[in-house]
Parts: C-alpha cells; sequence; structure tokens
C-alpha cells in the first residue's frame, strides 16, 4: 500500500481534503541489497585490510568471521526496527522515539559524527591510491616533493579535501548513483575482488609448505587474543551497511519485508569476500626485498607484518605480485570503491544532521531544503566541512579508530532500543521480530562492550601507552566530539525540542481509496497547461468504460532528500489537481486525486497504477523527445514499456477542443481494437465522424486489398453502431508518410501501437512514433496491456510484415 499523508502545521491553510499526498516507493529488494554490500566492500576492504593484518596475524581470517558474527547480533536489531520504522534518520530517529534525552540527542550526534568520519576515511583513502596511482604510472618517486611544496602526504590530504568538496557539491546539485549504477559499481568492486582471491588462493596453495604462512609465522595468532579482537574492533566499520540500508526505508517497495532480508543479505554475501580477500592477501604474498624495503623490514618479515606496514596500500602491493596487472586492477577497484562509498557517507551524514535539523535539536538551518535543488544544502555543506577538517587533522588509522568507536556506542544504544521498545510499543506493526528476546540484542551490547578497550589497546589508545600515539589522537578527539555535544545538547537542543513539543500540531495519517467503479483511468498531470486538453479525452474514455478518474501529479525530490520533504512542495501541485478535477466533477464522472513524492516521476506513475489497479493510463506528450536516447521522453518511455495497464499517449496539438472527424488508421490486432475503442468514446460525446484508414503498397496484389478492406471493416465495426463511420484502402509507399498526409483533413488521430515496438525497441512502433511527431493534428496511441504472453512467442506466431498486412497483434 501507499503510505498516504495528510498534514497541517501552525498557521497554514488546510490542504484540499480530496487530494491525497502519498510516498513513492521505487527501490526493489536487489537495490537496497546492493546499496548494503556496496558499503561494506567500500574502502574498508581496501584501507583497513593491510592495517589489520598487522593486528591479528594470519588470524585476520577467523577476526573477519567472528566479527559478522557479532555483528550479526545488531543486524537482527537494525532488520525489526528497519522493518517497522522505514523512515530516513536510521538509528537516531529510533533512540530517539524510545530512550529519555539526552539518548536521541547523542544517537543523531554520534552518528552525524560516525558517518562523517566514514567518509574521512573513504577520503583519505582515495588521496593515498590516486597518489599511489601517479608513481606507478607517472614516475614520481615514493617521498616526491612538487615544486619543493607538496610531500605525499600533503598531496594525498589535499586530494581528499578535493573529493570531499566535489562530491558535496554533486550531492547539492542532486545528481545521484542511481539504483543500476548502484549496482553496476558494487559489481565491478566484487569481480575485481573475485580475481584477486582467486589468483591469491592459486598463488598460496603453489607453495609446498602455504600452512606454515599461516601457523608458523611465529604462530596463526602471534599477538594473541588482544591482537584478534583488535582487529575486529578496527574493522567494524566494514560492517556499518546495514545503518545505510535502514537510512534509505521510506523508498524500498515493501520495506516491512525488503529491509530485513537486504541487511541479512548483505551480510551473507559481504563476510565471505572479506574472510578470502584476507586469506588471498597473507597467503599469497611473497616478501621480495624490494617489498620489505616499502614496509621497512627485512625479508624474513612474515608476510602479515609487511601488510600491517603497507597499511592501506597493502592489498594493492599484493595484487602487485599474483594478479596479473594487479596493481592498476586494485587501484582502479579501490578507487572506484572510496568513491561511491563517499558519495554513500556524504549523503548518509547529510541525512542525519538534516533530520537532527529538522527536529530541532541542531540549529533549524540543518533542516533547510533549497527552493531550487530541493537538497538540504545546509546539511550537506556543513557535514563537507566536518569531513574534511577530519582528512586533514587526522592520520588514516587514527580517522578508522574514531569512526568505530562512534559507530560502537550507537549499535549499542540501538540494541537497546529493540529491548525497550517491545515494552514501550508493544503494538508496533513488526513484520520481522528479533527471536529469543532480550538474548540476542544483550548478546550484542557486551560484546560491542568487549570490542572497545581491545582495540584501544591495540591501536595505542590507553593512556599508559604514550599520548603522543596515533591512536591517542582518535581517542581525545572523540571525547572531545562527545563533550561538544553536551554543550550542545544542553544549551541548545533541550530548549528547542521543549518548544517544539509546545507548538506541533500532529500529523494525519490516513489510508484514503477513491470511489472504486470496475474501471479506472489514471491520468498523470505534468503541465497544467495540457490538463483541460487531456482530461477531456479521460472524461469521454472513462464514460464509455464506465470508469472513475484518478488524477495525479508527482513531486521529484533528488535522492539527497528524504522523499517525505517533498510535502513541502505541494501546495501548487494541489491547486492544480483540484482544479482539474473540478472538470471531471462537472461532467459528473467519478474523481479522485493524489500527489506523489518520489525521486522518479515514471516509476511514480508506474507505482500508482500498480497500488490502485488501474485499467488505463492517460498520459500528455509534448511531440519531441529531449535526449536521444529516449523515443517519446524518459517519464513516458518507461510507463510505455512497463505499465500493467492499457497505455494512452496524447500528443498536445493545435485544437479548441471540438472534435468532428476522427482518423484511425489500422492493420488490426489488439492496439487498433483499443484505438478503435478510444474513437468511440470521443466520437459519442462530440458527435463526430470516424474515418478508417488502411494503407497498402501501390504494387500490392487483390489478395492484399481485399484484406485490408475486410479490416478497415472489421475495425468500423468494432467503433460501433452508433457513431458514423466511414473507411477507406488508400496506396502509399511510405506508410506513415501517407497516414500523416491524411491526418491533415481531421481534428485527431488515433493510431494503435505496432509490432516494430518489440523488434527494434521503440516505444509505439515506428509508424505511430512518426505519424506522433509529424501529424498537424492532435494525436493519441495507444497500447492495449497484452498481459504476461511473452513477446517472443507472439513474434514466432505471426508473419512478417507492417502496416501493409498485420502489424500489431
Amino acid at each position: 500500500m501507499a503510505d498516504t499523508q495528510s498534514t497541517t502545521g501552525s498557521g497554514d491553510a488546510p490542504p484540499d481534503e480530496s487530494v491525497e499526498t502519498q510516498l513513492s516507493r521505487d527501490m526493489s529488494l536487489a537495490d537496497i541489497t546492493f546499496i548494503g554490500v556496496g558499503a561494506m566492500i567500500g574502502a574498508g576492504v581496501f584501507a583497513l585490510t593491510g592495517f589489520a593484518a598487522g593486528l591479528a596475524g594470519p588470524a585476520l581470517t577467523m577476526a573477519f568471521v567472528l566479527n559478522g558474527m557479532v555483528a550479526m547480533f545488531t543486524a537482527v536489531s537494525y532488520a525489526e526496527l528497519g522493518a517497522a520504522f522505514p523512515e530516513a534518520g536510521g538509528g537516531y530517529l529510533w533512540v530517539k522515539e524510545a530512550l529519555a534525552d539526552p539518548n536521541g540527542f547523542y544517537a543523531g550526534w554520534m552518528s552525524w559524527f560516525a558517518h562523517a568520519v566514514a567518509c574521512a576515511l573513504y577520503a583519505v583513502t582515495f588521496g593515498v591510491f590516486l597518489t599511489e596511482f601517479f608513481v606507478v604510472f607517472a614516475g614520481l618517486p615514493d617521498g616526491f616533493v612538487l615544486f619543493g611544496l607538496f610531500d605525499r602526504l600533503l598531496v594525498e590530504k589535499l586530494l581528499a579535501v578535493v573529493m570531499v568538496l566535489a562530491f558535496a557539491y554533486i550531492n547539492y546539485r542532486g545528481a545521484e548513483e542511481t539504483g543500476k549504477a548502484g549496482v553496476v559499481v558494487t559489481t565491478i568492486k566484487i569481480l575485481i575482488l573475485g580475481v584477486f582471491v582467486v589468483f591469491g588462493i592459486l598463488a598460496t596453495v603453489r607453495e609446498p609448505n602455504w600452512t606454515a604462512t599461516f601457523f608458523d609465522s611465529p604462530s596463526f595468532a602471534p599477538n594473541g587474543l588482544v591482537g584478534v579482537i583488535g582487529a575486529m574492533g578496527f574493522t567494524y566499520i566494514a560492517f556499518e551497511g546495514y545503518e545505510i540500508i535502514v537510512q534509505s526505508g521510506e523508498e524500498v517497495v515493501d520495506p516491512g519485508t525488503n529491509v530485513p532480508k537486504a541487511v541479512f543479505y548483505s551480510m551473507a554475501i559481504v563476510v565471505p569476500i572479506y574472510v578470502l580477500v584476507a586469506f588471498a592477501a597473507i597467503g599469497g604474498i611473497d616478501v621480495t626485498a624490494e617489498l620489505a624495503g616499502r614496509a621497512g623490514l627485512s625479508t624474513a618479515a612474515p608476510t602479515w607484518q609487511v601488510l600491517g606496514n603497507l597499511g592501506e596500500l597493502g592489498i594493492i602491493e599484493a595484487a602487485g605480485q599474483f594478479v596479473p596487472y594487479g596493481v592498476p586492477l586494485l587501484l582502479f577497484a579501490g578507487l572506484a570503491a572510496t568513491m561511491s562509498a563517499l558519495n554513500a557517507t556524504i549523503y548518509s551524514s547529510s541525512r542525519v544532521s538534516f533530520a537532527m535539523g529538522r527536529d530541532r535539536v541542531l540549529p533549524g538551518f540543518f533542516g533547510r531544503i533549497h527552493d531550487d535543488k530541493r537538497t538540504p544544502h545546509w546539511a550537506i555543506g556543513l557535514s563537507a566541512v566536518l569531513i574534511g577538517l577530519m582528512a586533514v587533522s587526522l592520520p588514516i588509522e587514527s580517522v578508522a579508530a574514531a569512526a568505530d568507536i562512534m559507530f560502537i556506542f550507537l549499535f549499542i544504544q540501538v540494541n537497546w532500543t529493540v529491548v525497550k521498545m517491545r515494552a514501550t510499543h508493544p503494538d508496533l506493526p513488526r513484520t520481522f521480530k528479533v527471536p529469543y528476546m532480550p538474548w540476542p540484542p544483550l548478546v550484542g551490547i557486551v560484546l560491542q562492550f568487549i570490542l572497545t578497550p581491545f582495540l584501544l589497546l591495540e591501536l595505542g589508545l590507553t593512556p599508559g601507552l604514550g599520548a603522543g600515539s596515533e591512536g591517542f589522537v582518535a581517542l581525545v578527539t572523540t571525547a572531545v566530539w562527545m563533550a561538544l555535544g553536551l554543550m550542545v545538547y544542553y544549551g541548545y537542543s533541550e530548549g528547542k525540542e521543549a518548544e517544539k513539543l509546545e507548538a506541533e500540531t500532529p500529523t494525519v495519517v490516513t489510508e484514503r481509496a477513491p470511489e472504486r467503479r470496475e474501471s479506472q483511468v489514471l491520468v498523470p498531470i505534468a503541465n497544467p497547461e495540457n490538463a483541460a486538453q487531456l482530461m477531456r479525452t479521460a472524461i469521454d474514455v472513462a464514460r464509455d468504460r464506465d470508469a472513475e478518474i484518478l488524477v495525479m501529479s508527482a513531486v521529484e525530490v533528488p535522492s539527497q532528500t528524504p522523499i517525505s520533504e517533498g510535502e513541502r512542495f505541494v501546495g501548487e501541485k494541489r491547486e492544480t489537481i483540484s482544479a482539474v478535477m473540478e472538470l471531471a466533477t462537472d461532467a459528473d464522472v467519478p474523481v479522485s486525486g493524489t500527489v506523489r513524492l518520489g525521486h522518479d516521476a515514471g516509476t511514480a506513475i508506474l507505482n500508482t497504477i500498480e497500488e490502485h489497479d488501474s485499467d488505463a493510463v492517460l498520459m500528455g506528450w509534448r511531440g519531441r523527445g529531449r535526449r536521444r536516447d529516449y523515443i517519446l521522453g524518459s517519464n513516458v518511455d518507461e510507463v510505455v514499456t512497463k505499465a500493467t495497464c492499457d497505455v494512452l499517449v496524447e500528443r498536445i496539438g493545435p485544437t479548441d477542443g471540438e472534435v468532428e472527424s476522427i482518423l484511425l488508421p489500422t492493420a488490426g490486432g489488439p492496439h487498433a481494437e483499443l484505438a478503435a475503442e478510444v474513437c468511440r468514446a470521443i466520437a459519442r460525446t462530440n458527435d463526430a465522424t470516424v474515418h478508417v484508414l488502411n494503407v497498402v503498397a501501390p504494387d500490392a496484389d487483390e489478395s492484399d486489398r481485399e484484406d485490408a478492406r475486410r479490416r478497415v471493416n472489421s475495425t468500423a465495426a468494432a467503433v460501433g453502431d452508433d457513431v458514423r463511420v466511414t473507411t477507406s484502402v488508400r496506396e502509399g509507399e511510405d506508410v506513415a508518410a501517407a497516414i500523416v498526409a491524411a491526418a491533415e483533413e481531421f481534428d485527431l488521430t488515433v493510431i494503435g501501437a505496432t509490432r516494430e515496438g518489440l523488434l527494434q525497441q521503440l516505444v509505439f512502433g515506428a509508424i505511430p512514433e512518426t505519424v506522433g511527431r509529424d501529424a498537424a493534428s492532435a494525436v493519441i496511441m495507444t497500447k492495449r496491456d497484452l498481459g504476461v504472453i511473452s513477446w517472443a512467442t507472439r513474434w514466432f506466431k505471426r508473419r512478417r510484415g507492417d502496416y501493409h498486412v498485420r502489424n500489431d497483434e
């Protein structure tokens, strides 16, 4: 079902209650799963594996398995709450709902910082990889200094800041990595890592004594349990992908089912990848003199220690040894992974700060939406500043450690929230329930508490290991952020929350279905100037079918903005739809209206068709596509090819509303039958004459001409006995040109789709689309919903031909 909202606020005029506002969910299970997978195998697997190998040794493989198990105890909490609360904001909103203040504020404060610091990690890793790319392919020495000013470390930091600014601008503009593009990028990363694993395992098992690399160097866990658990804590950030999954919950189709599935599927994909990558890297690498020199070690050093010293470049160096073209391949994958993850975490961090600004726990400008771009520009810009500061001021190990600590604290709060909500919200609709409550989330809390001190100890964060360590810097940074949060909460947020509770007008959420008849015609309105012409046709068709009309308009918001925030842009759409509905009301045709909020208008229309079980959709078309990669236009193309109902596309033409004559070109078949029905509906209302036309080739034999006559007579009969109908068969070398010429004598042309669309990847077929573009009159193109019959089956059953024979099965 759609999410239907009717909202009123203090000082606002109440909206037209006859017009619904609905969220358009357009992300499938595959889309949301790949978002989680892409986040979890982002920069983490490239940047952190080397460092973690230095902590755990060969036991890193076991550390990743154990990490997956620990993460699952929190994943089940995210699955339950993400399914029950499919909204932007994630853990912040849940904690705020269930736990006493300042827990809710701190959940958002830590989540914002955690995502920002994770983004800084990806930015720094990007700078390291791109710099390494220049070293490898531009011949720069390892310790280069550009212009006597910029050493390698400074260049890495500058590149990190440039990428943060670039992606912040992209998010501000509202450009997006679409679901399909995200799937492609993630698939490429998985394939490249698969190549790395295969060649790494082959290089490992070629060594007769390869097991010694894992068990005799000097042992499987050279740093003991402390090293293993420290590596688990250090890489725990890699499993924060389910936080990003639930951030997109309000855009997911059937979130109650698909959000939990996406959480578990992404974990099932990611954990084996990490284990195999660790095994291949530790086992496949050969400690040469050159490699040992780069790591600052001797050739007798174990492989895990070499990887640890090489840090974020450990995986790259390993690939250079045992993967053909391994260095450029892994650098490419690493750069793609860091850019994808960087974009995703700028998106998620700005969403959290935006939600906090909207709730008034951060200054109101965080919750502002840009009037033109419709993006949370302040939240994006200030998040980018925070990310840039972290990237410049902290080493990569400190950045990763600070993010780990924050995510661990956030996950502890979420685990306690799911326990608390079982008592405070017993009637919450839970499509997924954590089994054996309350033990899984409680076990998750205990395990995460255990991870934290071991992480601190292994990275030198404990005070006894010296305040000069990089790890200590991360601990101090975390403490400063937490202290700053206390000041913000008690100095600003607490008072603003109280003001909000006093002034708040509740949101009324309703489920409202339009008056149901046996049939429904959906009319999407994009341009109010064309609405009258579309509604005239819709009213005629609705009367003929004894149908109701559902008028809709789509409010598109960028992916960076929660769909629900599109509510603030619906005012003008409501007014337009209300005015359009009056036309149907005056004609005594049942009508209702809806405004759909979504990221894509075409998908919003398709969602409306499915959710309201519409029997036909009537869309307007201006007559020319703006882009060469679309036939009619992106939204029209998508609806015509994917709609599960009859489709009518009306090219807006020079008409004053009077239709006295209608041209109906035909070659038979279901699409032409639908065109005949439309002609009948319009002709009855306007007392118009319908002329049925078939075009044959000049050299057509008598048999073909007789077939053409039978076809026009059959179509004329389908129009109906109560409509004046004339017929003719004309000759023409070019069928489309002949129809366009004939259309000059008529007020309206109605033409059915042709079979060419199935073979040439056109929308209606070459002939109708040519007529639609070139005819002087208004044109309606029709396409019958043929159900689940395979187009391939239909193709094998029919003969070759075009409008000269039978073109429209």
